[in-house]
């Protein structure tokens, strides 16, 4: 099932980033809605914090909806959640904390193990998005220069080659700058997997660029917590092929 998993996102889509701390049952409702109305591929959830107790409410929801996957994105080994459909156990392959490229992996893998949740293996990398986000803070790390494409290319075929299965490049919740066009060209170009790009992402146009520079997942969050109808602005601009279906 994994494979299967890596392969829809493979195929690239529109993910909705829904951080548990940041939505009620209304908004989430909402925004549910949105992407059944507006053919969104992928519901991941997660965030650097996840201090409020709304874990179980917007999984138990989003599990109401059976055409969208829900997809973990954790920020430490406490946000596993067994009703989950999968999960991407990231490796901060971009940082140098040790707590974010294996210590916590070695907590929780035996919940995830027990659990049956699809695990997908993924390069997490941070990238300067013009302020610091909760993403570095939280992990103490310093993301890589949004203008140094090489590092990027390098690190993304580090991760290849230690056999993780995406590249996920992030600038963080509420970054000024998205990852620039440079930068997912350079890890397209160098890697042969799939590439998650989001943080940043609020307008049509960052996300026309991060598609047309080779991403294949766009995440958005921050933006649609703000206007859910952002969502059918992405898929019909972005993805008009997908509202057909």
């Amino acid at each position: 099932m994994t494979n299967s998993v890596i392969e829809n996102i493979s195929k690239g889509g529109l993910a909705v980033l829904i951080d548990p701390d940041k939505v009620d049952e209304i908004l989430l409702d909402i925004i549910i809605q949105q992407a059944v109305d507006n053919a969104v591929d992928f519901f991941f959830v997660g965030g650097s914090l996840i201090s409020s107790n709304h874990m179980d409410m917007v999984v138990s929801r989003l599990k109401t909806v059976k055409d969208i996957p829900t997809i973990l994105f954790p920020g430490n080994s406490l946000h596993v959640h067994t009703e989950a459909d999968a999960i991407l156990f990231l490796s901060l392959i971009s940082g140098r904390n040790p707590e974010y490229l294996i210590g916590q992996h070695v907590i929780s893998a035996p919940q995830i193990k027990r659990s049956g949740l699809v695990s997908i293996p993924t390069g997490y990398m941070l990238i300067d998005g013009g302020s610091a986000t909760t993403a570095s803070y939280m992990s103490n790390t310093t993301p890589i220069p949004n203008n140094k494409p090489d590092i990027a290319a390098a690190t993304a075929m580090a991760g290849e080659l230690l056999g993780l299965r995406c590249i996920y490049l992030d600038a963080g919740s509420g970054a000024l700058n998205p990852v620039s066009q440079e930068i997912i060209k350079a890890v397209n170009k160098t890697v042969d997997l799939p590439i998650i790009v989001g943080g940043g992402i609020n307008t049509v146009e960052k996300a026309l660029k991060a598609k047309e520079a080779g991403a294949s997942v766009i995440v958005i969050g921050n933006a649609t917590e703000k206007n859910p109808q952002f969502i059918a602005e992405i898929s019909k601009m972005v993805f008009p092929e997908k509202t057909l279906r």
